[in-house]
């Protein structure tokens, strides 16, 4: 994809694209079992999206990613960020 097509993303989400790499580059080999891990993507991605995420949903997050439930992927990250 183009440099053109990532802008364009940016313009619309108001998410910086090279973080979004960075992060994902980070998760290649992450360790998705450890609790701290998985709270630190959390957060990563909390900042990245300019959402801030309460204690208690994070602790949810977490139990559900470490204990197998749930995938660790943006997707299931930004859906459980977005119940009320």
């Amino acid at each position: 994809m183009d440099n053109k097509f990532f802008k364009n993303v940016e313009k619309k989400t108001g998410v910086n694209m090279n973080d979004v790499f960075s992060l994902a580059n980070s998760l290649q080999n992450a360790n998705f079992k450890d609790e701290k891990t998985v709270r630190n993507v959390i957060q990563r991605v909390s900042q990245i999206a300019n959402k801030k995420v309460s204690k208690q949903m994070e602790d949810k997050i977490v139990k559900s990613i470490v204990s197998g439930d749930q995938s660790l992927d943006f997707n299931t990250i930004a859906k459980m960020m977005n119940k009320k």
